[in-house]
């Protein structure tokens, strides 16, 4: 049979529909691209926004109209925040949550030989081990994501995935360098360690972040280790101090900023000032030289008043990002924001967004152009239909080449010679072998 799987959401995501096809395709399953036709579809959902829900919804309606004779499973974080809804959607087969996405194959069987619709959302509970499903590759050629870390503790105001994924659990250290061992076996130059809350990978056991980093950059034949969004308040001195003698590990750190107002900061029930943000940028950059900065910033959160938000876009650009994500703030159900009221207008945090948009492509560009005339080592990754080579340096800066030779999963030095806006820079190959 054919299986097909559509992912929404985050690097953890992606990784997880990775799992799922690697263990598809360990059972006989044919994996195929979701845009064509299959027996299976499967939508691992996303549940961090209200459009992420609407996503998800219009691709379990689509597969099951387009394919009415297929079998359509809904799993992923929406199913196991909102079971109520994603049993309501009645064009889904099977639905199951993260908790216990690895009975897919067992659920198949079920629907196969009956015919009923199945509904397994198991609940999270407290002291539940880090299911350690492990990939021995990923999509991408070049760079592959690692899971090492589930579930978060902070209960941020806005925020519903500790109810989607449960409390902070962590992948055994044994278990890490296996799967990096594996994935370096088959090739993989550079790896991208990801969590739900990754920076509180430890919190559960007696380890610690820095001791996961350290593992990762240990492991012969990966050449780069990279990190997933961080949180601000556990990068103490103490984790910065180790990880700065990482020598693989890339200078480039997404820090989930989402306010540069204090007021709005504590109505969020996030854990550090702007102050303390500001202070841990400093430190970055100064243990890192050249390092880039990017982060998520959240716009027209409920009660930010317009003197709030100016605060936080004077403060992005003191920070200077090399790249913002911004994002309206969206209400979710269960959430102590739903019920703090004094919600805004759509109007006026689409304004809001816009604004905080133009400046983080205002920041960008001014990055990019910064780069022109550096020499730097790019991972290539693919061909561009126009021939060139893309890649990004360690710094995540993305570069493309002209070059007659195969470049993909090399490590080669560029010369960055010119910048376009805030997209990419081209460069010229310094040396090719």
């Amino acid at each position: 049979m054919k299986a097909a799987i559509y992912t929404l959401g985050c690097k953890v995501n992606q990784y997880e529909s990775q799992a799922l096809g690697e263990l598809l395709a360990q059972n006989g399953y044919t994996l195929t691209d979701s845009h064509g036709d299959a027996d299976i579809y499967i939508i691992n959902s996303c549940t961090v926004t209200a459009e992420a829900d609407r996503k998800t919804r219009q691709h379990v309606r689509k597969f099951k109209r387009e394919h009415p004779d297929s079998i359509v499973v809904l799993t992923g974080c929406m199913p196991q925040a909102f079971p109520e809804d994603a049993a309501a959607l009645a064009e889904a087969d099977i639905i199951i949550g993260n908790k216990n996405s690895g009975r897919l194959l067992e659920l198949l069987d079920t629907f196969q030989k009956f015919g009923s619709r199945v509904v397994q959302i198991a609940p999270h509970e407290t002291g539940e081990a880090f299911s350690s499903t492990v990939i021995s590759a990923f999509e991408e050629r070049t760079r592959a994501f690692v899971k090492i870390q589930d579930g978060c503790n902070r209960f941020c105001s806005y925020c519903i995935i500790p109810y989607a994924r449960g409390r902070v659990r962590s992948k055994p250290l044994e278990d890490i360098r296996a799967e990096l061992s594996a994935l370096a076996a088959n090739g993989y130059r550079e790896v991208v360690l990801v969590g739900i809350n990754l920076s509180s990978y430890g919190q559960d056991s007696s380890r610690s972040f820095a001791e996961a980093v350290e593992l990762a950059c240990s492991v012969e034949g990966i050449s780069r280790v990279r990190l997933g969004s961080l949180e601000p308040d556990h990068l103490t001195d103490a984790v910065l101090e180790r990880l700065a003698k990482c020598e693989k590990l890339c200078p480039q750190f997404h820090l989930s900023l989402q306010s540069g107002c204090d007021r709005t900061l504590k109505a969020m029930n996030r854990h550090y000032t702007a102050a303390e943000f500001r202070a841990l940028c400093e430190k970055l950059r100064r243990l890192f030289p050249d390092c880039t900065l990017s982060t998520d910033i959240m716009v027209g959160f409920c009660g930010e008043r317009d003197e709030d938000f100016e605060e936080s876009l004077a403060f992005a650009r003191e920070i200077g990002f090399e790249k913002i994500h911004v994002f309206p703030y969206s209400v979710r159900t269960g959430t102590r924001a739903e019920k703090m009221g004094d919600h805004l207008p759509k109007s006026v945090k689409e304004e809001r967004a816009a604004k905080m948009l133009a400046l983080g492509k205002e920041l960008r560009s001014a990055y990019l152009e910064a780069q022109i005339g550096k020499t730097e080592d790019v991972l290539f990754e693919g061909r561009q239909k126009n021939g060139c080579w893309t890649g990004c340096t360690a710094n995540y800066t993305p570069v493309r080449v002209q070059s007659s030779a195969a470049l993909t999963g090399k490590i080669l030095p560029a010369r960055i010679t010119g910048a376009v806006e805030d997209k990419w820079c081209d460069g010229e190959l310094k040396n090719e072998n």
